[in-house]
């Protein structure tokens, strides 16, 4: 046998690689095709019984060696192929249409000086981020996520502001529950850096504390620093600025609230130790929330929450559709549903332009290929 140098073998591979190419660009011109065939004839893109003869018939028709992969190469080009189809047919329903309407009807500047919704108190987290979101807001303010959503649902207010994840204790599934069932959007978001500090009333010191105060998440992010500690019982609360607030109010000296900095003017405490969190990277992004599907200018991204059924490839088929057309995935999370036995729920943040053809063709195409679908909105994030 004739001794051949890497570059030869890379020379033969490009040969072949040519003649793929031309065969891929021969097989879409052919899907070209058979997209105005369907579309003349009122027909759907998807035919998953074709596909699955196709698949099958891969498999049979491919050497041994290579079996288990040929399945995998022609799953992706049925992928683009089915893309490429829903393209030339312009392929829309009532979520694309409302999308474009979105982005058409949405005012050019995001409203200042309303009211909003907010779960907590004055000091909380919510409420710094509401700020930052709603120029000027008038904040009402409720004790649960419950009381934020059936404001804006009963129309006390138009927007809403609550926490949607943090970089250490994940997603609030609670919240895109309550997305789903109220059938809400997001229309901006913010990312806030979260400090936790220990509060006290005025002249306390450290080792007169007995009780310390916050919501669960802030304690479990300063467990290292409440170990050190001694003699200290840690009492969870519904809110930090709730803490904040408790240990104002109270009577007793020997207390102490791990809140936010703007806490120690707001109810006249003193900071005895800043930024007790165990990690510095401690962030939570908070949401504006409607009612109404705004879509305002600059929006580059999108959530999403689908559930897909429970068979080889389900996941796979969304995740082409993202990588086909182009569209970067920057969040992909899971939760199994309680009532479904080895389903789950999949959360996706998508960063693309709401201007992009391919984004209001990809809101068309999901629906065919997820059991549920449900689209959160399109927005800008501030930093």
């Amino acid at each position: 046998m004739e001794d051949k140098s890497l570059q030869d073998y890379r020379d033969q591979i490009d040969g072949i690689d040519s003649q793929i190419v031309k065969l891929f660009a021969d097989r879409m011109t052919l899907a070209n095709r058979i997209a105005q065939y369907k579309h003349d004839h009122d027909l759907v893109v998807i035919d998953m019984k074709r596909e699955r003869e196709k698949l099958a018939q891969v498999f049979e028709q491919a050497p041994e060696n290579v079996r288990e992969y040929a399945p995998l190469l022609y799953s992706l080009m049925l992928e683009l192929s089915r893309s490429y189809q829903y393209g030339v047919m312009g392929v829309g329903n009532e979520l694309t249409e409302r999308i474009k309407n979105a982005i058409r009807d949405t005012p050019q500047l995001f409203p200042s000086r309303i009211t909003a919704a907010c779960q907590g108190v004055e000091g909380a987290n919510s409420q710094i981020a509401c700020d930052r979101l709603i120029n000027g807001a008038k904040i009402m303010y409720f004790s649960n996520f419950e009381g934020v959503f059936a404001a804006i649902e009963n129309g006390f207010c138009k927007y809403g502001v609550i926490p949607l994840e943090n970089s250490l204790a994940g997603s609030v599934n609670q919240v895109y529950d309550l997305m789903q069932r109220h059938q809400f959007y997001i229309v901006r978001s913010i990312r806030q850096k979260i400090d936790h500090n220990l509060l006290v009333k005025p002249g306390v010191k450290l080792e007169e504390i007995r009780e310390v105060y916050s919501h669960q998440h802030a304690l479990s992010q300063c467990a290292q620093f409440l170990s050190t500690l001694k003699d200290v019982k840690i009492i969870p609360c519904e809110n930090t600025a709730v803490a904040a607030e408790r240990v104002a109010t109270g009577t007793r000296r020997d207390v102490a609230a791990l809140a936010s900095r703007p806490c120690v003017k707001l109810y006249g405490l003193e900071c005895l130790k800043s930024c007790v969190q165990d990690k510095d990277n401690n962030y939570t992004r908070f949401i504006c929330i409607s009612k109404d599907l705004e879509i305002f200018p600059g929006a580059n991204r999108t959530s999403l929450m689908v559930s897909l059924s429970h068979e080889p490839g389900s996941l796979y088929k969304v995740l082409a559709r993202f990588y086909a057309l182009g569209v970067n995935l920057i969040k992909l999370e899971s939760r199994p549903l309680p009532d479904r036995d080895f389903e789950f729920m999949f959360y996706f943040d998508l960063e693309t332009s709401v201007y992009s053809p391919r984004f209001i063709q990809l809101m068309g195409e999901l629906q065919g290929v997820c059991d549920s679908f449900t689209y959160l909105g399109s927005y800008s994030e501030m930093i």
